[in-house]
């Protein structure tokens, strides 16, 4: 059984359909990667997934069970989400950050337990932000500031994790750091990822299981092998792509790529 699914979905902004009859399968213990061109539904599918956005039509499924019958607390335990731009207020540190992902574990006045402040020492290490614990998030890189993020996502010690776009506005190698991050969490935790993600080759190189989408609806899910392939990639984003194979990861590289159509003169 999958560890989150969904049936029939259609998901709408107003009146404007955004996601039509969505029936999606995520692997458990595995990296998903939603790819797609700007407005195909990758983010608002996400967004669902999370219960952030509340269907049309359709059921969302976590660990087999309606997520709209699920209370917040008990989405909370099983499930992180980290946005695309997420908000922190002024001023607030690291430590002070990751304990936010403590909120579903407590009881009463939200006071830390030993087992609280045992996690977040195991999350701040995990993601090697030990040092910069006290430091305000304002005063981080964008790097050092999504491994704060990603260390609350932890500390909420759920089996699943969302994410969307976490690449974005990073420099290359924070990137691959991020990227790593999540691999390792993963291979040595066993932790469920979800995640939307832009760049094609970084798509192939993390993830386990690819989703493809267009205009609302999947074109194509599977392994990287079937879904970067010039004829899918032709049927998404409109272009004519060159794939080969990275010769140090032995998975789809898009090496280059044109238009389909040529663009109009000026």
């Amino acid at each position: 059984m999958a560890i989150l699914a969904t049936e029939n979905l259609d998901l709408s902004y107003d009146d404007i359909q955004i996601v039509k009859k969505l029936n999606l399968q995520i692997p458990t213990s595995k990296i998903t990667a939603i790819i797609g061109s700007n407005g195909c539904g990758k983010s608002t599918t996400l967004k669902a997934l999370a219960r952030i956005l509340a269907p049309k039509n359709g059921t969302v499924y976590l660990d087999g069970k309606a997520i709209s019958k699920q209370s917040t607390k008990e989405v909370a335990k099983k499930m992180a989400i980290l946005p695309q731009r997420p908000e922190a207020p002024s001023g607030i540190t690291v430590f002070e950050l990751i304990t936010y992902g403590r909120f579903p574990h407590q009881k009463g006045f939200g006071k830390l337990s030993d087992q609280d402040r045992k996690v977040i020492e195991w999350a701040l290490n995990i993601t090697e932000m030990t040092s910069f614990k006290n430091r305000p998030i304002d005063a981080l890189s964008g790097g050092q500031r999504q491994r704060a993020w990603i260390a609350m996502a932890l500390a909420q010690q759920t089996d699943l994790i969302l994410l969307d776009e976490p690449t974005t506005y990073l420099d290359l190698a924070h990137q691959l750091e991020i990227l790593k991050l999540l691999e390792n969490l993963n291979k040595q935790e066993g932790r469920t990822i979800v995640m939307v993600l832009h760049d094609l080759n970084l798509a192939a190189r993390f993830a386990d299981y690819i989703v493809a989408m267009r205009d609302g609806v999947i074109v194509s899910e599977g392994k990287p092998e079937t879904v970067i392939t010039s004829q899918v990639l032709k049927e998404v984003f409109q272009i004519d792509a060159e794939i080969v194979k990275d010769p140090r990861n032995d998975t789809p590289v898009c090496l280059t790529y044109d238009l389909l159509k040529s663009l109009p003169s000026k």
